[in-house]
């Protein structure tokens, strides 16, 4: 049996025993992981990531847009494009990783029209860099167990967002966990726009654990996936309940064809 499609390990929580991130990505290629990802990179020794990188081949498939700034609010506007200009700068050392942007809190007193021309301007400015750069930006739409008050709960929105900024270079993060928070339809909320999800992350429910560990469907998610024709990586972003060679052989067994 093999992965469905490439996988990547979320080393901001997984090999946690091996150390520092750099330490913990030579940790994962040895697991047999080609792909890597984490979460905000000021906090993170971005030249040993460098090095290991080059030594072990490995690549990051994505990494956070950081500090988060809102995309909602006009007066965070300009903080959050600087946030992204500097990631786009700080990270080209690491191959240039897809770029995560959350969307920030909603605004007391703000309409939904609102909410999203502000949310199209700020990320049509962000993606004009990432354009420049030949780097990809993730939107990720989270869930309001975690943020109650997030703007961006809904795979729909997401999509919606994608397309109105309409940028080669502006794609959807589509997360299997925050959408079952959601209780999302995973094939009804992405028919006819797969071609707009650049990456997948998952963790079982409802304790963002190693697929098999909750109630997910596993084999539907695959068949979903498969059907609509997504061909990119699986990030495996979930918190550990064994050690890691178990935790990896049961994630892998639930994610094979």
């Amino acid at each position: 049996m093999s992965a469905a499609y490439p996988l990547s390990s979320c080393i901001e929580w997984q090999f946690a025993d091996a150390g520092d991130l750099d330490a913990r990505l030579r940790a994962a290629r040895a697991a047999g992981f080609e792909l890597a990802e984490f979460h905000l990179w000021r906090d993170k020794p971005v030249d040993a990531l460098a090095t290991a990188l080059a030594e072990t081949g490995m690549r990051l498939t994505s990494l956070c847009v950081d500090p988060r700034r809102s995309i909602v609010d006009p007066g965070e506007r300009d903080e959050m494009v600087d946030a992204v200009r500097e990631t786009i700068a700080a990270t080209a050392v690491l191959g240039k990783p897809n770029l995560i942007v959350a969307s920030g809190f909603r605004v007391e007193g703000m309409s939904e029209e609102e909410h999203f021309a502000n949310a199209v301007a700020a990320l049509r400015a962000a993606a004009d860099l990432a354009e420049e750069a030949g780097v990809m930006l993730l939107l990720e739409p989270l869930n309001t167990r975690l943020f109650a008050t997030m703007y961006l709960v809904s795979t729909t929105l997401g999509l919606d967002l994608v397309e109105a900024v309409d940028s080669p270079n502006l794609r959807l993060l589509y997360d299997v966990w925050h959408s079952a928070v959601m209780g999302e339809d995973m094939a009804q909320v992405l028919a006819g726009r797969m071609h707009l999800v650049a990456h997948v992350q998952v963790a079982d429910m409802p304790d963002r654990n190693e697929p098999g560990t909750g109630n997910v469907d596993w084999d539907q998610v695959r068949q979903t996936l498969r059907d609509l024709g997504y061909a990119g990586a699986i990030g495996l972003e979930y918190f550990p309940t064994m050690p890691m060679d178990q935790s990896l052989a049961q994630s892998r067994r639930m994610l094979a064809d």
